[in-house]
């Protein structure tokens, strides 16, 4: 049997190494266009920086590698241009036809470039491969960077923004159309990310989209102009599906390579995987293209699974993610707002602030954990932000999501604790206590959003804290008190019950919902996470205003 495999990425790879493991006569060669082979793709914003100083490490592996340990032929600089599905051959560099029994496609996807004015000016640079990052390194060291511009908040783009800021002489500029960065989370997890950018030195520029690039400055379609030594295009990617299009396999909606559940396209023959193929997602069930690196990985085994014989089946796509803006890590798996609003799909929310460890343990931080869930119980997202076990958390609900579990059944999970370490309620568990709590009727939760003139504010917690700091409006009622004087309280008015983080608006609201009040509601993350947002929409309108 003879495989050949177009693209030697993270997908191309890992089914080049799983089949060898399963079929040690099979005959397998990786035709990769450029002269990169299995790098550290993800690595690349803080190789630019120096963060990561040697290039040996990005490189995952080599052809030698393949060839010694896995005896798989890896032909570089071989550019298919032709793929005979009738003859079962592949056209390389315009001359070369090679056979095969079986073709795995993985070529990836290439950066987004819009068409604008002065997108191909020479200080512009995309990072997708190492010699991309090679360039950037080239062109800081040999002029006078002062002033970079990263247009683009995707993940790429706000890791760029740091790494540009870690260099010493250099300002950076974030621009990003959209109304907040980092797409695959909502506004409240975002804040947090722009309010670390500004905190860092780093120039914020929301809804304003790149209308042309100059020699020397970036134009916005506000009018605005930024200048620049140096320019990096984050914008996002996309799939290369020209191959695939022109031998005429099916493409799917999203302008992804159409796959079944074995990754197989609409030529039995024929396999694809990693960022050029479009997959479902496991909330939303929708088609969807989500260029990782995991994701591509497990294609990869399970294309060579198929390849071997075994019948073996991708399980849809959960986009679990994690990043890092300077001090602060954002994590995120499963469905945003934005996406199951997108698909009509019914929600409710809800937002605690817990400990990285038990608060009592020196250094504790906190982090803000956000869960989506359905009035069946069904998990449907979760987003995090904090400096401490982060990503931990979101990748216990991750499994949670993948398992099937619902927001009752995360109160029962038996999760390590050690004063360092945790808490002897996971904030897992307490997230999932709140959600309980939520459905049960217990508790209504109030947003940010909700939060105006026509709500009657009380501050629960104690005069002292009451007296330092509280919401605009505010009245200060503790929960003894609410248990005397309920009768006292407007009932034309929607009740909003504010503290620190929420617990003491829960015990409190307990009460009122029990004394018969129905418009009782506690502020989810309290005036923690409140304070937060309202820190970012400040600092928005606070450029919004300078740019008119």
């Amino acid at each position: 049997m003879k495989a050949l495999i177009i693209g030697g990425g993270a997908c191309g790879a890992s089914t080049a190494a799983r089949l060898r493991r399963l079929d040690d006569n099979a005959e397998i060669i990786i035709l990769e266009k450029t002269n990169e082979i299995s790098i550290a793709n993800c690595g690349l914003p803080y190789y630019c920086s120096d963060v990561i100083d040697n290039e040996n490490v990005m490189h995952v592996s080599s052809p030698e590698k393949f060839k010694n340990l896995l005896n798989v032929d890896i032909r570089m600089g071989a550019c298919v241009t032709d793929i005979d599905r009738k003859s079962k051959t592949v056209t390389v560099n315009g001359v070369e036809k090679i056979s095969y029994d079986k073709l795995v496609l993985t070529p990836g996807a290439y950066p987004f470039m819009p068409d604008i004015e002065g997108i191909n000016n020479p200080n512009i640079f995309t990072v997708r491969m190492l010699q991309d990052a090679e360039k950037i390194k080239y062109y800081i060291r040999h002029n006078r960077v002062k002033n970079a511009v990263v247009i683009g908040g995707g993940f790429i783009g706000v890791e760029m923004a740091e790494n540009l800021t870690e260099i010493d002489g250099i300002t950076t500029t974030l621009v990003e159309a959209a109304s907040h960065i980092l797409p695959p989370v909502d506004w409240e997890t975002a804040a947090y990310a722009q309010n670390e950018l500004r905190k860092h030195g780093v120039n914020l520029v929301l809804n304003d989209a790149v209308k042309a690039i100059k020699e020397n400055s970036v134009v916005l379609a506000s009018g605005r102009e930024l200048p620049y030594d140096i320019a990096i295009l984050g914008i996002g990617v996309k799939p290369d599906t020209e191959l695939a299009k022109k031998c005429g396999l099916e493409i799917g909606k999203s302008g992804g390579i159409k796959v079944n559940e074995h990754m197989q396209t609409s030529d039995a023959d024929i396999y694809a995987g990693g960022d050029s193929v479009e997959v479902t997602d496991f909330v939303t069930g929708a088609d969807c293209l989500v260029p990782m690196a995991g994701p591509a990985n497990r294609q990869g085994r399970i294309i060579a699974d198929n390849i071997a014989g075994i019948n073996s089946v991708y399980k849809k796509t959960q986009g679990s993610a994690v990043v890092k803006v300077f001090d602060l890590t954002i994590a995120c798996t499963g469905a945003s707002e934005t996406q199951l609003k997108k698909n009509g799909i019914d929600y409710l929310k809800t937002f605690t602030m817990g400990f990285s460890h038990a608060g009592y343990y020196p250094g504790a931080t906190r982090t803000m954990h956000k869960l989506l869930f359905d009035k069946s119980g069904k998990i449907l997202g979760m987003q995090s932000a904090g400096y401490e076990n982060v990503e931990k958390r979101v990748d216990v609900m991750a499994a949670a999501i993948r398992s099937g579990l619902t927001v009752s059944e995360l109160v029962d999970m038996e999760l390590c604790y050690a004063p360092p370490y945790s808490s002897a309620k996971d904030p897992v568990n307490i997230l999932g206590m709140h959600a309980d709590n939520i459905l049960r009727g217990f508790v209504k939760p109030a947003y940010f959003e909700d939060i105006n003139d026509d709500v009657y504010l009380i501050d629960v917690r104690s005069a002292e804290e009451f007296n330092t700091a509280t919401l605009k409006g505010a009245v200060n009622i503790s929960p003894s008190e609410l248990r005397k004087n309920y009768g006292s309280l407007p009932a034309d008015k929607k009740i909003v019950l504010i503290c620190n983080t929420g617990f003491q608006t829960y015990v409190a609201s307990r009460i009122l919902l029990q004394k018969g009040l129905k418009e009782v509601y506690s502020l989810t993350g309290g005036q923690v996470l409140y304070n937060e947002l309202l820190k970012d929409r400040e600092a928005m309108a606070v450029c919004k205003s300078a740019v008119v």
